[in-house]
């Protein structure tokens, strides 16, 4: 046995999030697309099992209040909350992530005031988010300015009103500073909206720690939501009552069954709602994040940092000098929980790996990309991933 396996089995010993792996429904595949699509907790299907059958099969609409569809958002955001350092009543769970960074950038504008006339957007970002932004900018007059986020606090003037960043990276794995980034926005009197699609549920964020203003984030990645499963919007407490949606809806009216043809907010976070909540994927979540339950935020960090790192180690010992280049940064403060490798031929390579077992995904044009995922991912999955790796690097 090698060297980097018998290391693996020896940390696989001493992790005391092992455990928490047998709440996941998984086979002998090393799978590190969980940043992408998390593993299946397995007590879901029994869960969507009994929502189908008796909540809708049997008690059908009275499942509004008798099994509490009606306040699901909130009461699912409120589980959310600790994953991502807010206190209860600032989470709302509803609609997809491109639809909550629109309603958290357009009310970001309209909050910072008419005289501000400049919306900044992080150059690095998903694709979608600087579509939304673009559109956000345009339908309120705003000009748009797309910079990187080092370039944030010198880009910073009078003029700004909202900043859209991405808390990490999603190709490279590079983690932002959003204390320092938050911090920099509220000196020059801007509002903050972060992207956490790829850091919430697996690094500490701390939210209301940073006086973070809007956040937004997926569900389907380190939270285990599932497929298409709701993403989530956060409204800073003393913001909430200033949040003014580009998208009001009967379910976020003060009164939403009074059918007023008037629009009141309804208060706090509730106002992020929308429309009718999607009860099944709601309540296949709220299954899915009860794996939380007896684990922290820190001790999955922690075990992230060993994972990536013993990752970087085995491809180091396993694969010839120079013929993959790491793009994620070395420094803990600056890396997610994933590992971008570049090689010129990512995409055959992971059509390979995977059809040896070990699941990551590429990223055009020549990135291989590979998630850590520390509630079900171990070290000697981490080594046989490398190890293979290294076979298939023909």
């Amino acid at each position: 046995m090698s060297e980097p396996a018998l290391r693996a089995e020896k940390l696989d010993a001493a992790d005391a999030l092992a455990a928490v792996r047998e709440r996941f429904v998984l086979d002998d595949v090393v799978y590190l697309d969980g940043n992408s699509l998390g593993a299946l907790p397995a007590n879901v299907p029994d869960r969507v099992a009994d929502v189908v059958r008796r909540q809708w099969g049997e008690l059908r609409i009275r499942s509004w209040e008798e099994s509490g569809w009606w306040t699901a958002p909130e009461r699912i955001g409120d589980r959310i909350a600790p994953l991502v350092g807010a206190a209860p009543g600032q989470i709302v769970v509803g609609d997809s992530t491109s639809v909550n960074v629109f309603k958290a950038l357009v009310a970001a504008i309209r909050m910072a005031g008419e005289s501000r006339d400049e919306v900044l957007v992080d150059a690095t970002t998903f694709p979608t988010d600087g579509y939304i932004a673009e559109s956000a900018a345009r339908l309120t007059g705003r000009t748009l300015r797309a910079v990187t986020p080092a370039e944030v606090p010198r880009a910073l003037g009078e003029r700004t009103a909202a900043v859209l960043l991405n808390h990490v990276d999603y190709r490279t794995g590079r983690l932002h500073d959003l204390p320092a980034l938050t911090a920099a926005v509220h000196a020059h009197g801007a509002l903050a909206v972060w992207d956490l699609c790829h850091s919430a549920g697996a690094l500490p964020v701390g939210l209301d720690e940073h006086g973070v203003d809007l956040a937004v984030g997926c569900t389907y990645k380190y939270l285990n939501g599932g497929p298409g499963s709701p993403a989530y919007l956060y409204v800073r407490r003393e913001l909430q009552e200033r949040f003014d949606s580009p998208l009001p809806g009967w379910n976020s009216h003060a009164e939403p069954f009074g059918m007023s043809p008037a629009y009141t907010p309804a208060p706090g976070a509730l106002r992020g709602r929308v429309g009718t909540p999607d009860i099944l994927s709601l309540l296949a979540l709220e299954a899915a994040l009860e794996v939380w339950e007896g684990v922290s935020v820190d001790a999955v960090r922690a075990k992230s940092l060993a994972l990536t790192d013993f990752f970087l180690e085995c491809v180091e010992a396993y694969t010839e000098p120079g013929r993959v280049e790491c793009l994620t940064p070395a420094r803990h403060e600056e890396r997610g929980s994933q590992i971008a490798l570049r090689c010129a031929d990512a995409g055959e390579v992971m059509k390979r790996l995977i059809a040896r077992g070990v699941v990551g995904d590429f990223r055009h044009p020549d990135v291989l990309r590979f998630g850590f995922t520390p509630l079900y991912v171990g070290f000697r999955d981490v080594e046989r991933a490398a190890r293979v790796l290294r076979e298939e690097l023909v």
